[in-house]
C-alpha cells in the first residue's frame, strides 16, 4: 500500500481521558499533551504514524478539549514568525517552520465518555467511505512497524488486529524452592505475557461492536465481543513500547529523548 492509500486510513487517537494518575501534570492540560522533549506526546505519536505515510488524523477529544483545539488551531502561528496589524485584525505568517503535512480533525466526544463511545462518536462523523482505521492511545508510544502491521492486518479476513506487546517487568522476580533463594532477576522479561499495547487496525465493520453510549469501553465489551467471534488478530511485537502512566514513565521518555536513543525517532 503506498503513502496515497496509507492517507486515507484515519487514524483515531483517543484524547480525552482525565489522566488521574499523572495528576501533577493533568492539572492545567489533558495527558496527550504532557510535553517529552518539548513536544507533546501526541506530537511524537503522531509524527511516528506519518513515518509509515499515515497523515489523516482524527482526535476524540474530552477533558480539557480546548487545550489540544488550541494548539493545532495556532500550529503554524506558535512555529514560524508572523507579524499582526493590530489595526486591521490579521495575521500575516512570514515563513512555516515546520514541514508537517497532517490532516487532523479535532472532534469533541464529551467530556465523560468512555474510550469505545468516543470513537463511535467520531467514527460516525469523520470515517467517510475509509473501508478500514487505526485507533490508538493518547499516551502510548512504540517502535512497530506499523507498514508491517497493517500489511498483517489486511492479509488475514479478520475484523480486528491488535499490536500485542510484553514490556519487561517493573520488579525484579525471585525465583526460590522453598525458602531458599535460587536466582535474582532484576529486570525479568515474559516472552509470552502479552498485553494491548494499542496500535489497533479495524476494518469498518468493526463499529457494530461499539456504541455512542457514553459507557462504552472499548476495552471491555467491544473488544471482548469482536474475540469471541473470532475476529481479531494479535500482531506481535517484541520491542520498545511505554504508556505515560506517571511521572517516572514521563521522566523515562525524557531521557531516553535527550540521550538520543528514543526508539520512536
Amino acid at each position: 500500500m503506498n503513502k496515497a492509500d496509507k492517507n486515507k486510513i484515519p487514524v483515531f487517537i483517543l484524547c480525552g481521558g482525565l489522566g488521574t494518575r499523572i495528576k501533577e501534570e493533568t492539572e492545567f492540560r489533558p495527558k496527550p499533551m504532557i510535553p517529552v522533549g518539548g513536544k507533546p506526546i501526541l506530537w511524537h505519536i503522531m509524527q511516528y504514524y506519518r513515518k509509515f505515510g499515515f497523515g489523516k488524523f482524527i482526535l476524540c477529544l474530552g477533558f480539557k478539549s480546548e487545550v489540544i483545539k488550541s494548539y493545532f488551531l495556532n500550529y503554524s502561528a506558535l512555529n514560524s514568525d508572523f507579524t499582526v496589524d493590530l489595526k486591521n485584525n490579521t495575521t500575516r505568517i512570514h515563513s512555516f517552520d515546520h514541514n508537517l503535512d497532517w490532516e487532523v480533525t479535532l472532534a469533541y466526544t464529551g467530556e465523560e465518555t468512555m474510550t469505545g463511545a468516543r470513537i463511535a462518536i467520531a467514527a460516525e462523523k469523520y470515517l467517510g467511505d475509509a473501508e478500514n482505521f487505526a485507533v490508538t492511545y493518547g499516551d502510548g508510544l512504540t517502535n512497530a512497524n506499523l507498514e508491517e502491521e497493517l500489511k498483517y492486518h489486511l492479509s488475514h479476513p479478520k475484523i480486528g488486529t491488535v499490536l500485542g506487546v510484553n514490556p519487561p517487568s517493573r520488579f525484579g522476580e525471585i525465583k526460590i524452592s522453598g525458602e531458599n533463594v535460587l536466582e535474582f532477576d532484576e529486570k525479568p522479561e515474559f516472552p509470552e505475557k502479552w498485553i494491548n499495547g494499542g496500535y489497533f487496525f479495524f476494518h469498518k465493520d468493526f463499529l457494530k461492536y461499539l456504541s455512542k453510549e457514553k459507557d462504552c469501553i472499548l476495552e471491555r465489551k467491544p473488544l471482548a465481543d469482536l474475540a469471541k467471534d473470532g475476529q481479531l488478530n494479535m500482531f506481535k511485537h517484541f520491542g520498545f513500547w511505554a504508556c505515560m502512566d506517571t511521572q517516572r514513565d514521563r521522566d523515562n521518555l525524557e531521557n531516553l529523548l535527550s540521550s538520543g536513543k528514543a526508539p520512536w525517532i
